[in-house]
């Protein structure tokens, strides 16, 4: 089980991860990427929202899972680290007229609510970006009601450990505030090491066009010139696993890989 929550300390990681976010927050949330998708829909379908439940949307970037879930629960709290993230997502929500959305800012690892208090808490396409991914289980479990639900989507590493090696360097020469992704056995292992019960995890894949992926960062030509060699020379195993297509090509593309993952606190 885990710790009691600490007091946050300064963090060089975070800081990246904060300022980057900070930088392109616009981007992320007219991001089609972030923004629509079946993995959104599996994500709604999979947390049985109900009307009476409050919900804590973790790292909630452009603010689209706060967004998919607000009509379907009585009020879903958005947080973000990244300040500039937060106004943005609070912009765009705010914009579609909903009224039971609240803001706040949150570090993932030290989250500032009560014990027991969210019968739902997600987390989609962020926690690469956390240095103690295993912190942010635990406080996802500490903050959840009995019989809660934390779901989260988020990068999925092949079991091979050489080609999930290649696959983070690709997502670190992309995106320096990328921290690490896991394999589907380290997520489940993180979730029952927290006393979370592991009720449902699945892979799910999109496809993304690289040059948009890698300009969405800002990455100058030279960075999207070596994420094309890395393309090119990408062994098998990595090739296979993210469906390299065009490589070194105005139209290379791939898959992204991502765990769906809900562990359930104990009644």
């Amino acid at each position: 089980m885990c710790a009691a929550p600490h007091d946050p300390q300064p963090d060089d990681a975070k800081s990246t991860s904060r300022d980057r976010f900070s930088r392109f927050a616009a981007g992320y949330v007219t991001s089609a990427t972030h923004a629509q998708g079946h993995d959104l829909d599996r994500l709604l379908a999979l947390s049985e929202a109900q009307p009476t439940w409050i919900a804590l949307d973790i790292a909630t970037g452009g603010g689209h899972t706060a967004l998919k879930l607000a009509p379907h629960v009585r009020r879903v709290i958005a947080t973000d680290y990244a300040l500039p993230m937060l106004d943005a997502a609070r912009a765009f929500i705010d914009a579609q007229g909903l009224e039971n959305v609240r803001y706040a800012p949150a570090d993932a690892e030290n989250l500032p609510f009560a014990a027991n208090r969210f019968d739902l808490v997600t987390c989609r396409i962020a926690a690469h970006h956390f240095p103690d991914a295993y912190r942010f289980v635990c406080e996802s479990a500490r903050v959840l009601k009995p019989g809660g639900r934390l779901i989260v989507q988020d990068h999925l590493l092949p079991d091979d450990a050489q080609a999930a090696k290649y696959i983070e360097a690709f997502e670190r020469l992309r995106d320096p505030s990328h921290h690490q992704a896991f394999a589907d056995y380290e997520w489940r292992g993180m979730c029952l090491d927290a006393g979370l019960i592991v009720d449902h995890s699945e892979p799910l894949r999109r496809a993304a066009k690289m040059i948009p992926w890698a300009e969405r960062q800002g990455c100058s030509p030279a960075v999207i010139e070596r994420l094309h060699i890395l393309m090119v020379q990408a062994p098998e195993a990595v090739a296979a696993w993210m469906n390299i297509q065009c490589a070194g090509t105005a139209d290379a593309g791939f898959d992204h890989v991502y765990t769906l993952i809900m562990g359930r606190k104990p009644a």
